[in-house]
């Protein structure tokens, strides 16, 4: 059974840093698209990072470029989201996802396009 467990997140003040990071287990994860997906209170799902099976390939949401880092190690099992210069609109629960197969949606991410997903873990950035 494929399981995606959510670490890290928690609060921070505007400009601050923050890590998550996601464990995989029940299928080797080099072998699935994944990524990281955020929701705010009363807003609709939206993809911040994703990254392809073997990390050499990453979409980044356009509010979150430059500021933010996806990496992931297949040896591991494990995802990461690296997140820095963290702004209120920033916050919200985020989530880990891991697509059906290999192929990548690196434009426009969906909720659609991933399988599986984790328990979610909050992000709360005040101003």
């Amino acid at each position: 059974q494929v399981q995606l467990v959510e670490s890290g997140g928690g609060s921070v003040q505007a400009g601050g840093s923050l890590s998550v990071t996601c464990a995989v287990s029940g299928y080797t994860s080099g072998s699935r698209c994944m990524g990281w997906f955020r929701q705010a209170p009363n807003k609709e799902r939206e993809g911040v990072a994703i990254i392809s099976h073997g990390g050499r390939s990453t979409y980044y949401a356009d509010s979150v470029k430059g500021r933010f880092t996806v990496s992931r190690d297949n040896a591991q099992n494990t995802l990461y989201l690296q997140m820095n210069w963290l702004k209120p609109d920033d916050g919200g629960m985020y989530y880990c996802a891991a697509g059906p197969r290999i192929a990548c949606p690196l434009a426009n991410p969906r909720p659609s396009d991933f399988l599986s997903w984790g328990q979610g873990t909050m992000v709360t950035v005040s101003s």
